[in-house]
């Protein structure tokens, strides 16, 4: 970034200075200008968000979408574990009423007549 600034001086504009330090060190003059600006809001020259900032964000972004990711997962689990033992007794009750008809020897043909 000093570079670009220091040249800014000797050709007139700054487009120049990165045009021409860029040819030197071999990159994109747009991949220079965007190094310089992130410098410039890095060292609060120009207004945006630092990196470090910008990091800090991504990773709490990150993390929050990886947590509603895992609360999905265990919402979906307890649904179906819900449902299992719903299952699971619907079974057990129907089971046991089958017992007790067999117990007192009655069936519905035998009530129905």
């Amino acid at each position: 970034m000093r570079m670009v600034l220091d040249g800014e001086g000797q050709h007139g504009s700054r487009w120049q200075s990165i045009t021409s330090l860029a040819a030197k060190i071999g990159c994109a003059a747009n991949t220079l200008n965007d190094w310089v600006k992130k410098a410039e809001v890095d060292s609060g020259r120009r207004a945006g968000i630092p990196s470090d900032m910008a990091e800090k964000m991504k990773a709490l972004e990150r993390e929050s979408r990886e947590l509603r990711q895992a609360n999905e997962i265990r919402r979906k689990a307890s649904a179906y574990f819900a449902m299992a033992e719903f299952d699971r007794r619907s079974k057990r009750w129907w089971i046991s009423l089958k017992r007790i008809v067999m117990r007192t020897g009655s069936s519905r043909s035998a009530r129905c007549c």
